[in-house]
């Protein structure tokens, strides 16, 4: 694997769909597609999958039809809609297509079910809108080089059992849910592989013991004699190498690490948000002859994450988590970051902002976003988003989605916590209702035996089943309040047990039992100021500012109040920027500033700083 041809994985420019199994070639088809809206759902039975069907309209994609930048700008309920366009020359050679091997179409999320055809034959479906899926497009390109691709995405706005987050179910946004996100909305693109290819990697690191593991999965079973390679190396040169006889189509690869057991060695590459260092990874399936069958680069991150006693533990020793609320919407493109820039400049913003963590919300972030956490080091809470009622459909729909996206994000040094539910969304009689005690215990557990290495919080704000971490949600604007409920032990206990600051039970484990008993408390959300005098639309906050110099009173008190605890393992505010009419951000929707940025980092960071 020259590395002329492989880049190192952790120094990519950011714009590679899938950041942590690199090949060299591909090619975005990311542009301009023919667009239909399908509001009838007549398109199957007119024939719309069939080639040559000229559409009404054209799209950018991987903007969403709901978005500006989309050129649609469409945000009224439209259920089903239709994508359209061919293939080129220009797309095969950057794909790095020759003829030979397996010729496959990415879709980094299509919201929220999907169906894919070429020159009019179904290649396949996908479900779940936050996740990625493949078809194969290789007998199709054998017919026809320039075979016409055709997506069918269906997102019903009024289907509250599917796994919607904070897109609206009303036409107009309101409280706290935003305009659509259908369709289309990460990167489409174009890969050759061998037939015999690597499929995924799995990334996790052993501190104690001084190894990682590396599960591979392969397109089939490997034939007899098949051997697995893989160095790691960091900036210095390879630190590590493992080689290993293949036989079935997943197989796990343990390989030492001599370094993590010298003791200054150990810290020297160790990630953490202040040094987050990355480790590049080359992994090689060669035949019973030595011949290589197929190769991918890779990079991971060495650190462990865990909860003991009133701390959250990184690397076994205690880091205040200091967070915030990240919506991941844009203005101009929703979901869809409006380019590869945007998610590196919000990283940087959260990081400059003197942020450690961000609690990406109510969203399965773009794995682009997820590098440059890794690379610039910011730690991230993944949330599943939510349905909106109890059903077998929505238990099967969070079940599956909840699943893909561990696989796809578990490699992420960056990402040190999952959480399944928020706020009781989707199991609101979870207090009364056994089988939603049972769904939310059963996630905390499946998210354990998926992955093992991370906490999880069952219920992220209260009605806590099963947790690692025991989050609050506390609004509360008045200092002297804010502070008292979580001042020492015996305060946060007293806040904890029984009815909680939002009116509901912290807990709905055994009656009596002492709800955060052992775990370290964290305020998940707080604060929710708003000062926002230029808005164009009518705003709202949990409190509302009525000058630069009273947003500045206030986020000095709700911080200040949270900072003066010694009994906390962190907090998280609400939020990072103004999202439609919930303008309580500490930028506006453009990013900008409220206050002067190191003024807001003053106050985020405290005696932090």
């Amino acid at each position: 694997m020259a590395d002329d041809v492989f880049p190192r994985p952790s120094t990519q420019d950011g714009t590679y769909p899938r950041p942590q199994l690199v090949r060299p070639q591909w090619a975005d088809l990311g542009g301009e597609w023919g667009f239909d809206h399908d509001d009838d759902d007549r398109g199957r039975r007119d024939g719309w999958a069939e080639p040559g069907r000229a559409a009404a309209r054209s799209i950018l994609v991987p903007y969403p039809p709901e978005s500006e930048l989309s050129g649609i700008c469409d945000t009224g309920h439209h259920p089903v809609v239709w994508y359209r366009r061919a293939l080129t020359d220009a797309d095969l050679e950057a794909a790095g297509w020759t003829g030979d091997g397996t010729l496959l179409l990415r879709f980094g999320a299509v919201d929220y079910r999907a169906e894919v055809w070429a020159d009019g034959r179904l290649l396949g479906s996908h479900e779940g809108g936050h996740t990625p899926f493949a078809v194969d497009v290789t007998e199709a390109v054998l017919r026809n080089a320039h075979a016409e691709i055709v997506v069918r995405a269906e997102d019903d706005p009024l289907d509250l059992e599917m796994p919607r987050g904070k897109q609206d179910w009303h036409v107009d946004p309101h409280v706290i849910w935003y305009h659509r996100t259908t369709g289309i909305w990460q990167t489409v693109w174009l890969e050759a592989v061998p037939e015999q290819h690597v499929t995924s990697l799995g990334w996790a690191s052993d501190l104690p013991a001084a190894r990682v593991s590396l599960d591979v999965a392969f397109a089939t079973r490997p034939r007899p004699g098949h051997t697995l390679h893989v160095a790691i190396a960091d900036a210095d040169g390879v630190v590590a190498t493992a080689s290993r006889t293949v036989g079935a189509p997943r197989e796990r690869l343990e390989i030492a690490l001599p370094g993590l057991e010298n003791g200054q060695g150990y810290e020297h590459l160790l990630w953490s948000p202040e040094h987050p260092r990355l480790l590049d990874a080359r992994v090689e399936l060669r035949d019973a002859d030595g011949e290589l069958v197929d190769e991918v680069a890779s990079y991971l991150g060495l650190r462990s994450v865990a909860a003991s006693g009133d701390s959250f533990l990184l690397n076994d020793r205690p880091h205040p988590v200091i967070a915030v609320l990240e919506q991941g919407y844009w203005p101009e493109s929703h979901l869809a970051a409006p380019s590869v820039d945007a998610l590196r400049a919000e990283v940087q913003l959260i990081k400059d902002l003197g942020f450690t963590t961000a609690r990406v919300h109510q969203k399965i972030e773009d794995p682009r976003f997820l590098f440059w956490a890794d690379r610039l080091g910011l730690m991230i809470w993944e949330e599943l988003p939510s349905a909106y009622a109890f059903s077998p459909t929505s238990i099967e729909r969070l079940t599956r989605e909840w699943t893909e996206a561990i696989a796809r994000d578990r490699s992420h040094p960056s990402v040190v916590c999952w959480v399944p539910i928020n706020e009781s969304w989707g199991v609101q009689h979870i207090a009364h209702d056994p089988r939603q005690r049972d769904l939310v215990r059963g996630l905390y557990h499946l998210t354990r035996a998926l992955d093992g290495t991370r906490p999880v919080i069952s219920n992220d704000g209260w009605e806590h089943a099963e947790s690692d971490l025991f989050t609050v949600h506390d609004y509360d604007n008045v200092r002297a309040r804010l502070a008292a409920s979580y001042a020492d032990g015996a305060a946060v206990e007293s806040t904890v047990r029984g009815i909680g600051p939002a009116g509901r039970r912290m807990s709905v484990l055994d009656a009596g039992s002492s709800a955060a008993a052992g775990l370290p408390v964290i305020v998940s959300e707080f604060g929710g100021v708003t000062w926002a005098p230029n808005s164009p639309i009518e705003t709202w906050g949990y409190a509302v500012a009525d000058s630069a110099e009273d947003f500045e009173r206030r986020l000095r008190e709700v911080f200040g109040a949270l900072q003066e605890s010694s009994a906390l393992a962190g907090y998280c505010y609400t939020q990072l920027t103004d999202t439609l009419q919930e303008a309580n951000g500490l930028l506006g929707e453009d990013r900008s500033p409220k206050l002067p940025l190191e003024t807001l980092r003053e106050i985020i960071r405290g005696p932090h700083r």
